[in-house]
Parts: structure tokens; C-alpha cells; sequence
């Protein structure tokens, strides 16, 4: 991925205050692009490019023109089907090898198909859209018609802001920092598009996932829309059914086949690339899928590939045993990155820097994450695979355990997966990015959501193991060949009352027993049962947050010394913090530590920004701290929840 910066003037260009201008607004995204800078001008609009090169690194810089120099392209991103495309619009005059351009191909196409006056209309451009399957935003100016499209990926990978200056004139941005001559600053919506006439910039973003095929879960039903429900939630309840064993056979090689997929696509680099493992479910399972691929491929890989894996923590961290057994498992080249308390201490005010937030769990997480990409970047290493996504989709976070309904379960998830832009996307971009190293994340696939997040949630999670539907697809004697045998029968979930730590404990002992004598008919399959995707001890592992996992002690001195440091140096504010910060006031001393952080490097950026809490509203979650350690069915529950009050606000918006 890249940096983009762009600036639609009201007056025509006619020095060069505006060249000199962009050019140090994109120098301040150096991070996220430093193989090289592109820069285009013409009449009203200034385009900046930051090139981080992964695909096509010797022509492949931007910004793209066409040809005939009529269409003029920056994007952030990559466009993982692009070969697809360069096929299907093969007429048109492609001038590189960049995945991006493909883009320029879609446009061209439309513009010049059944469009007399050049000016595509909404369904022309979900229709360009829908067929990018990547993470991307980018600009697109059409030299001719003096129209500029904008666009950002659905779930909000790729990062992207828009502001006014004082003058009208309008500013877009990879990120914050470039845009500090705007008045006002917004997030670019994921899953938006702008459609804008650089004579007459009128700011509406539209949305258009909701439009494409595997968006269509976020459309009210028929029924829905006759009884006006649209008008009154921003997310559908589709209510599903409970399925028997059989039914879940079905679903479980869907989950398998599809996720699969989605991991091969994401494998396209020119330059090396790797695996991030912490040793948790998520990342296990995409390092798991993606080392059998690579294996199986010498033609494409090589006879031996090294294949690079990561896992960073402190010596009591949780998470490195078991990222160094998937990795002895699945033979990776592993490289254990040593984390100290005192490490993330000192790189705070870094990690707000780059990640251009306040929330806390952001924050948390964001700072090991900051460290392990600096370390991955020495290594020569441009690209790694992620396994952000799972979570939100499944409803793995631990409090998940606590939501009274399906529908309750069910709209959370989608609040949570259209609100990853703001957390575990914003996160796991800016981290990374922050030392040129791009993030690719195989559960944001579109079609492995729309199979996913509207699944029952009694088939999500059974017998108190959260995500227990994809541990099952994954499990050694759970999923091969297209036939199933009969399986999970008779599991009743617990209710949420009766969800602790000792009964995850044994459901997951029991559920290991129940998988291992998954034996299907020989007759039926003629079929051996596959390898195990992965030890028993990681494919059954509880939820653990990353910012736990890599040492107990760093959450917990996190709350002590921003505590201390807020008493000593600012307790006058801090007592009068919702006068200060009446937008998100701080509820505890570590909130309003970063807040004041913030504050100082991005002033009046204030609603850029979401705060993530588990959702309170639901009977038995009592404390807001976004730490797995502070619910009840956390093996290891540590967390007061006398710490952190709930905020007054609906948690699961914007607090």
C-alpha cells in the first residue's frame, strides 16, 4: 500500500504555491511510501503519490495516466483479482503492470459504454467497484469531464480522510497529518464513494457496498422496508436458522473452501512478504492455509521457500509458546521479537503519532504491533498476511459470550465489522505502515463476510467456545471431501449465565474428543482423512487479546503509570474533563492520558475518532475496559472492573 494526497482548488492553478504545497503534504507520508513520489497537476486539481512497491515494482509507479491522458490515478491499496480484469477489459491500452490499474480499465470501460454524455451514474460505478476484490482507496481524475472519484475499500483497510481549508478548496489524505491547513477534517466513510465535478464540488459520499452482491447483508428485507424499519436502525437483523449436523457439514466446507481462498488470493507479491503469528486461532489458521499453499506450489515458490513468521512478546507472554509451536508445526523460519513494559512506554507518544487516535484498546494494541513491524521492515520484509476480521465477524470477542439474542448478537457483529476502520483495521494499517510494511488480512475477504456474519449465533459459538463453527471447519477429521459424516450432534449452547472459565475449559476438552472421532463413511468418501491444519492445543485456544497476550503486565502498568502521571501533573483537568473534552470525555486516567497526547499533535481532530468498549448494555458486562481479562469467562480473569466505568453513550457507537 501507499500514501495518496489530493487537493481540488475552487480557482484555477496558475503558480506553483499549490505543486509546493502538495508535495509537502505528501512528504509527510513518507512512512508509508519510501520507494518513491509522483506528483500530476492540471487546472483545478494537485496529486500527490507515496510508493510503497509490491506489485510491478520497476513500472509500476504512479500516479497512472492513461494513454491518451485523460484518466489520471492514485491509489492506496491493492487490487487482488486485477489479472481477472486485465483479461476481461483487455482492450484497453495498459501502460504497466500495476494491479491498480485496472482501474483505470474499469472506468474507461464505463465511460464509454452506453454513456452519451461521459458522466457514469450510480449503478455504473457500484458496478466498477464491485469488481475490485481488494483493499484500496484511491482518486481517479477524469481530465476531460473535470470529474474526480474517490472511493475506499468496504470495511475500511486502506485509511482515508477529506477536509475544507478556509479558501473551500478540499484536501484528501491516507492520513491526518497531511491535511493541517483543513478547517474541519472527516473520515472518509468505508464503503463510500464521491463523484465530484471539480468546477462545482458539492461533498456527499455514497455508499455502494450495500449495493454490490456480497454487500447485501447490510440491506433491510422487503418486509423491513414495508414496516419503515430502515428509517429507525442503521443495521438488519436476518434472522437464520438453527442447523443440524448435517447442514453444518455443509456450512463447515464452505467456511473452509471459502477462507482458503481468500488466503491464496492475498499470497500476490514481486517483493518478499510474510506471516504475522501470535499464536491465537486467527493468525495460526491463515499461516496454516498459507504455508500448505506455498508447499504444494514449488513452480510458483521454489522447491524449499523460506516462509518468514512473527510473534512478538515479553518472557511471560502468552501468546509466544504458542506462536513457536504452530511454527515448529507448520516449519516457518520464526522469528521471536523480545517486548518490554518499558519498550512500549517509551514509544506511546510514536504510536499515537502514527495511529492518529485516542481510542484506548487502540492504543494497547497498536504499540507491539508499532515494534514488531519496525523490526519486520529491517528484515527487507514489505508485505505480511494478518488475522484481523475473525472477531468482529463471529463474535469471538469474550463478551460476545454475554449478548442476550441472536439479533442482539447479530447487529453487533455488523456494528463491529463496519466500525474496523476505526479500530483493528486503522490499527493494523498504521502500524505497519509506519515503517513501509504492508498488511493484508484474509477474514476482510468480502465473500467469506457474506457467507459468515449472518450465521446463527448458536452456530457460531457452542458449548461456551466462542468461533467454535470455524475451529470445527478446521479440525483434523471436520472437513475434506465435498460428502460429510454426521457430526456436533446433540451440542446445546450454554446459556449466557452459565458461561465461566471452568465450563469453556471442559467444553473444550470435550469438543477436542468429538472432533478427533469425526471418522466419515469410508465407503461414501473413499477418502483418508486430511492433516490437521493445526495442533489441538491452537485450534481450541480461547480468545486472547493481543494487547494481554504479550505480557499481563503491560495493560496492567499501562493503567498504573498513565494514573500516576495524570495525578501528578494534571488532576486539576482531569476533574474537569467532560468541560475540556465534551466530545468522548475520558472516563479513566489512561483515556485521558492519550487524549492529551492527541490533542497536542492533532488539535480540533477530535471527531476523527471512535472508542471501542464492550457493548454494557448487555446483563452481566459491568466494566467498559476493553480487555479480554475483564469478562467473567477469561481463563485468566485479572481485570477490576471497578477500573473502568461504563460510558453513558451507547458503547457500541461512538462514546
Amino acid at each position: 500500500m501507499c500514501g495518496i494526497f489530493g487537493l481540488i482548488v475552487r480557482k484555477p492553478i496558475t503558480n506553483n504555491k499549490y505543486k509546493k504545497y502538495t508535495l509537502e503534504c505528501i512528504n509527510k507520508l513518507q512512512h508509508r511510501g519510501p520507494d518513491g513520489t509522483g506528483y500530476y497537476e492540471n487546472k483545478n486539481i494537485c496529486l500527490g503519490h507515496k510508493r510503497l512497491a509490491i506489485i510491478d515494482p520497476k513500472k509500476g509507479s504512479q500516479p497512472i495516466i492513461s494513454n491518451d491522458g485523460n484518466l489520471v490515478l492514485c491509489v492506496n491499496g491493492e487490487i487482488f483479482n486485477y489479472k481477472d480484469l486485465r483479461k476481461e477489459y483487455s482492450t484497453y491500452n495498459y501502460n504497466t503492470n500495476s494491479d491498480c490499474e485496472s482501474i483505470n480499465a474499469l472506468y474507461n470501460y464505463y465511460n464509454n459504454t452506453n454513456n452519451s454524455n461521459k458522466i457514469l451514474n450510480h449503478t455504473q460505478i457500484v458496478s466498477l467497484l464491485e469488481q475490485l476484490d481488494g483493499q484500496f482507496s484511491f482518486i481517479l481524475y477524469d481530465k476531460i469531464n473535470n470529474m474526480v472519484l474517490i472511493a475506499r475499500d468496504p470495511f475500511g483497510i486502506t485509511q482515508l480522510y477529506y477536509g475544507l481549508d478556509s479558501n473551500g478548496n478540499i484536501h484528501f489524505s491516507s492520513e491526518l497529518k497531511a491535511l493541517t491547513k483543513c478547517v474541519n477534517v472527516s473520515v472518509f466513510p468505508s464503503g463510500n464513494y464521491m463523484y465530484l465535478n471539480t468546477n462545482d464540488t458539492k461533498l456527499n459520499s455514497i455508499s455502494y457496498f450495500s449495493d454490490t452482491k456480497n454487500g447485501s447483508w447490510l440491506k433491510p428485507s422487503k418486509e423491513q422496508i414495508e414496516e419503515n424499519y430502515f428509517s429507525k436502525e442503521q443495521y438488519f437483523y436476518s434472522p437464520q436458522p438453527l442447523l443440524d449436523s448435517d447442514e453444518q457439514q455443509i456450512l463447515m466446507a464452505k467456511i473452509k473452501e471459502t477462507f482458503e481462498n481468500a488466503v491464496i488470493k492475498r499470497l500476490m507479491s514481486d517483493v518478499p512478504f510474510g506471516i504475522l503469528l501470535s499464536g491465537g486461532l486467527d493468525s495460526s489458521l491463515v499461516a496454516s492455509v498459507a504455508v500448505k499453499y506455498i508447499r504444494s506450489h514449488p513452480e510458483k515458490y521454489g522447491e524449499n521457500p523460506i516462509i518468514h513468521t512473527f510473534s512478538i512478546g515479553d518472557k511471560d507472554s502468552t501468546d509466544l509458546p504458542y506462536a513457536k509451536k504452530v511454527a515448529d508445526f507448520l516449519n516457518t523460519t520464526h522469528h521471536e521479537i523480545s517486548f518490554t513494559v518499558e519498550d512500549g512506554m517509551n514509544a506511546i507518544e510514536n504510536v499515537i503519532y502514527h495511529l492518529e487516535t485516542y481510542d484506548i484498546t487502540t492504543i494497547r494494541a497498536s504499540t507491539p504491533h508499532y515494534l514488531l513491524a519496525q523490526k519486520i521492515q529491517s528484515m527487507g520484509i514489505k508485505m505480511v498476511l494478518s488475522g484481523e476480521g475473525s472477531d468482529e465477524l463471529l463474535g469471538g470477542y469474550l463478551y460476545f459470550h454475554k449478548a442476550p439474542s441472536d439479533e442482539e448478537h447479530q447487529i453487533e457483529c455488523k456494528k463491529r465489522v463496519m466500525d474496523l476502520g476505526y479500530f483493528d483495521c486503522l490499527r493494523a494499517d498504521k502500524s505497519t505502515m509506519a515503517h513501509s510494511v504492508e498488511a493484508r488480512y484474509p477474514f476482510l475477504d468480502t465473500e467469506f463476510i457474506k457467507l459468515c456474519i449472518n450465521i446463527h449465533k448458536d452456530v457460531k459459538t457452542q458449548k461456551s467456545i466462542e468461533k467454535y463453527i470455524l475451529r470445527a471447519a478446521f479440525a483434523a477429521f471436520a472437513a475434506f471431501g465435498k460428502s460429510r459424516a454426521k457430526t456436533l450432534e446433540g451440542l446445546k449452547p450454554l446459556s449466557s449465565d452459565e458461561v465461566s472459565s471452568e465450563s469453556v475449559s471442559e467444553s473444550v476438552d470435550e469438543s477436542v474428543d468429538e472432533c478427533e472421532n469425526l471418522m466419515p463413511s469410508r465407503e461414501l468418501e473413499g477418502l483418508q482423512p486430511s492433516q490437521p491444519s493445526l495442533p489441538d492445543e491452537i485450534l481450541w485456544r480461547q480468545k486472547e487479546q493481543f494487547s494481554d497476550s504479550i505480557t499481563y503486565r503491560w495493560i496492567d502498568t499501562l493503567k498504573a503509570d498513565t494514573e500516576k502521571q495524570v495525578i501528578d501533573k494534571s488532576l486539576v483537568a482531569y476533574n474537569h474533563r467532560e468541560l475540556i473534552y465534551p466530545y468522548n470525555t475520558p472516563q479513566t486516567h489512561e483515556a485521558f492520558y492519550y487524549r492529551q497526547i492527541f490533542e497536542k499533535l492533532f488539535p480540533n481532530r477530535e471527531k476523527t475518532v471512535k472508542c471501542w468498549y464492550p457493548n454494557t448494555r448487555w446483563k452481566g458486562i459491568t466494566s467498559s475496559d476493553p480487555s479480554g481479562r475483564a469478562q467473567s469467562c477469561h481463563i485468566n480473569t485479572t481485570i477490576s472492573t471497578a477500573t473502568a466505568t461504563a460510558p453513558a453513550t451507547d458503547p457500541a457507537t461512538n462514546s
